[in-house]
């Protein structure tokens, strides 16, 4: 398949869905997506890079353990900050142009192995996934991973097919940034290199076996040119994110419940089925049914296919299998719900479950009676309308940067000319869902001041506040009981904080439907 010419009806075929999936992406940019300390911290880190030259050498922290992902992915978003003045809408629309060039990589792919209807099928699919759409509507390292690892797998089945070695850094690069925008891409790695090493094995000695170890070779360049920036953070900090993963791995992660043919079943499900269906609690039925043509189809190519559509189909099986037993094992959140997402652990994968399913649709269209045929447009028109139906809303339910602008203005109206400390309630979360609007909004304003203890960027040394100074508590109630008054007053009892002046409440509204903000002031 992969050396048929491309004619005008696939081109127009990809022109309709890149189309269609520019539009789900770029609607409501400013609002649509979420907006949290995840969001703030990252705008943030880009303002102290414009206004002080501070260069971040790690990414965002880690929801588990006490480590970092990789600073690329500020790198890769630094066009559209530096730009823009770090305005996150700006940003957003970067990552959602990743997102359509994700879908066109992906059509590629799965154009080359299973011909136009793959390709066809696997673009369109993913121009309409919800989960895809939601991916690129918001500030935050694991949205960039569909693109990266949707070239990283083309790339590498291209260099396989064609000989080319050119192609191996091109998939290196890819592994690189899926990695890096999330730690857990790391697992992406092995079915790169294994199809490199294929390649190496089925290649005759001589100059092209000579031109593939050097491709190699340059591939392991830019893995580690691409980690120096974290190589110099832990050498200026004695190495603290390195102990602090094998701290991790030696307490055996987060413990679970399930039993193991349990978790088994319900993480393979969820690989399967969040590309296709979202969440798999909140439509199960549909998602197991995805899952389940996913993993028939590849298996069913794999065991039957020709040529290079088998063995496509048995490296991107290998590779969901790969990925399936690791995230099993090493990473225990996926095992249970949580109120935090964690679907974005395996996204990595998401290209591999577009492209299957794209490759299994085809093969039915080729091989399949008129009847079956129309089971499978029936089936895919059933997983197109059911992302239609759980579309991500126009506006997210915590006002998304709008929102936050606004509860910046509040904070500050209130605060007058004070300067103030922000602190977030649980302690594991930071204030700078509010923090940054004042900062991005008002260079220089003596209302966006440090975080105070009890926040993980805490900075105030002493634990005491200056006389004049006001507090600002952001409460999460995702996370804590009492928000908008018994937890906050726990909070002012605590050591943690000593104001050196009685504090008096001057404002509390709920900034959504799940944070609650409470200004304080020096009473007179």
């Amino acid at each position: 398949m992969t050396g048929r010419a491309i004619d005008r009806r696939e081109l127009a075929g990809l022109g309709l869905v890149l189309v269609l999936a520019t539009a789900c992406r770029f609607i409501g940019l400013a609002g649509r997506g979420i907006w949290d300390s995840d969001q703030g911290h990252d705008v943030l880190v880009f303002l102290d890079w414009i206004r002080n030259g501070t260069i971040p050498l790690l990414g965002p922290a880690t929801s588990f353990g006490d480590f970092h992902h990789g600073a690329i992915y500020y790198y890769l978003l630094a066009p559209s900050a530096f730009l823009s003045g770090a305005n996150p809408t700006a940003m957003v629309a970067e990552i959602a142009l990743a997102g359509v060039a994700a879908v066109a990589v992906t059509w590629w792919l799965a154009r080359s192995i299973g011909g136009p209807v793959a390709g066809f099928v696997a673009a369109l699919v993913m121009a309409i996934s919800a989960s895809a759409i939601s991916e690129t509507t918001f500030v935050w390292n694991p949205n960039l991973i569909g693109l990266s690892s949707s070239i990283a797998l083309a790339a590498a089945w291209r260099a396989h097919t064609t000989g080319r070695a050119r192609w191996w850094p091109l998939a290196a690069l890819g592994v690189l940034i899926t990695m890096q925008c999330h730690v857990l891409g790391i697992t992406l790695l092995p079915p790169v290199a294994g199809l490199w090493v294929q390649s190496i094995r089925s290649t005759p000695p001589g100059q092209s076996r000579k031109r593939l170890l050097w491709a190699g070779l340059a591939g392991v360049g830019i893995l580690v040119v691409g980690h120096l920036p974290l190589l110099a953070s832990e050498l200026g900090h004695g190495f603290a994110g390195s102990r602090s993963i094998v701290a991790y791995l030696g307490q055996g992660g987060l413990g679970v419940s399930l039993s193991l043919p349990a978790r088994l079943l319900f993480v393979a499900l969820r690989i399967l089925a969040w590309p296709l269906a979202g969440l798999l609690t909140s439509g199960l039925v549909i998602g197991v049914f995805a899952g389940m043509i996913v993993a028939a189809g590849i298996g069913w190519r794999a065991g039957q296919a020709r040529g290079l559509e088998r063995t496509a189909a048995r490296w991107l099986g290998a590779s969901l299998l790969f990925g399936w037993i690791v995230l099993t094992f090493g990473v225990a959140r996926l095992s249970t719900v949580t109120p935090l997402p964690v679907d974005h652990y395996h996204s990595f994968l998401d290209p591999v479950v577009f492209v299957a399913l794209g490759i299994g649709a085809a093969a039915v269209w080729r091989q399949g009676p008129l009847a079956i045929r129309a089971v499978m447009v029936a089936g895919i028109g059933t997983l197109l309308a059911w992302n239609v139906a759980i579309w991500p809303p126009a506006v997210s339910p915590d006002g998304g940067w709008p929102g936050a602008r606004a509860t910046g203005d509040r904070i500050e109206a209130s605060l007058g000319n004070r300067a103030a400390a922000f602190v977030s309630l649980p302690d594991f979360k930071s204030a700078d869902a509010y923090r940054s609007p004042i900062e991005l909004d008002r260079a220089g304003s003596t209302a966006a001041a440090t975080d105070a203890p009890g926040s993980t960027t805490g900075v105030i040394a002493s634990g005491r506040l200056p006389a004049d100074s006001g507090l600002v508590i952001v409460c999460d109630a995702l996370f804590v009981r009492d928000c908008g008054g018994p937890a906050e007053d726990a909070y002012l009892g605590s050591a943690r904080l000593l104001p050196t002046v009685a504090m008096r409440l001057a404002d509390r509204w709920l900034a959504s439907p799940y944070r609650t903000v409470s200004v304080y002031l020096p009473t007179p």
